[in-house]
C-alpha cells in the first residue's frame, strides 16, 4: 500500500490519483494505469488510451479571484450541480445520487462547492467542486465546468483562484487532472492559476474486440 511518505515526495508522479482514492480504490478488471515513464505504445496497443494530465499547486503567491461583471456566487442543490455538470460533457456526467454520495466523503467540504449564476437570466452557468483531506494536507480539485456559452470571460479562472483561496490555510498543496485531449483545454486555465508539474497517467482500457475473442 502506498505510504504517506511516498506519496508525499511526489503527489503527481507517485499516483494518478489523491492520496485517499489510492488508499480505498482498486483498479477494474481489464484496466491499467501507468505513468508516462512507464508506458511502451508497443505492449500496450490492444488497449484503449486516455491520457490524463496531474499538475500540483502550493498555494503560494495566488493571484486574487475576480469574478466577471454580471455573474455572482449563488446557493444550488445536488440536482442542478448534477444538472450543470452533464450539460458541459459530452460522453461523461454524474448523478444526483453520484453527488449525493460525495457529501459522505472523509474529504467533504461544503464550503468548496460553488456554483456561479448569470444575473441577467439567472442561470447557473459555472460550477467547481473541490475536496479536502485533512489527514495529509491536499486539497482536490474534482469538476470544474463553464457553459459553453459562457466560456473565455474568466469564469473558469476565477472558481479555480476562489477554491484555491478558500483552501490557503488549511491545506499545504493541491492537486488536479484532467483529460489531455479535453477540446477546452483546461490544463491551459490550470497552469494560468499556478499549477505546475508535467506528470501524465495512462489509463489503459481493453478494447472491446479484445475482450469478446478472449
Amino acid at each position: 500500500m502506498l505510504s504517506k511518505d511516498q506519496y508525499l515526495a511526489d503527489p503527481c508522479k507517485t499516483a494518478s490519483i489523491p492520496y485517499w482514492k489510492a488508499q480505498s480504490i482498486a483498479i477494474p478488471d481489464g484496466m491499467k494505469i501507468l505513468h508516462q515513464d512507464e508506458y511502451d505504445y508497443a505492449e500496450n496497443q490492444h488497449f484503449v488510451d486516455e491520457p490524463y494530465f496531474r499538475l500540483i499547486h502550493n498555494l503560494k503567491d495566488l493571484a486574487e479571484p475576480v469574478l466577471p461583471q454580471g455573474y455572482s456566487l449563488c446557493t444550488a442543490t445536488l440536482s442542478e450541480y448534477a444538472a450543470h455538470i452533464n450539460s458541459c460533457y459530452d460522453g461523461i456526467g454524474i448523478t444526483e445520487e453520484e453527488l449525493r454520495s460525495y457529501t459522505f466523503r472523509p474529504v467533504y467540504d461544503a464550503a468548496l462547492w460553488l456554483a456561479v449564476k448569470d444575473e441577467h437570466t439567472g442561470k447557473i452557468v459555472a460550477t467547481g467542486i473541490a475536496e479536502l483531506d485533512h489527514e495529509i494536507g491536499e486539497g482536490i480539485l474534482e469538476w470544474i465546468q463553464v457553459s459553453q456559452g459562457h466560456r473565455g470571460k474568466g469564469l473558469g479562472g476565477y472558481i479555480v483562484l476562489e477554491l484555491l483561496r478558500r483552501m490557503k490555510y488549511r491545506a499545504d498543496f493541491v492537486t488536479v487532472s484532467g483529460q489531455c485531449s479535453n477540446l477546452t483545454n483546461p490544463e491551459r486555465i490550470y497552469r494560468k492559476c499556478g499549477f505546475t508539474g508535467n506528470a501524465v497517467w495512462h489509463v489503459l482500457k481493453k478494447h472491446k474486440y479484445c475482450e469478446s475473442t478472449e
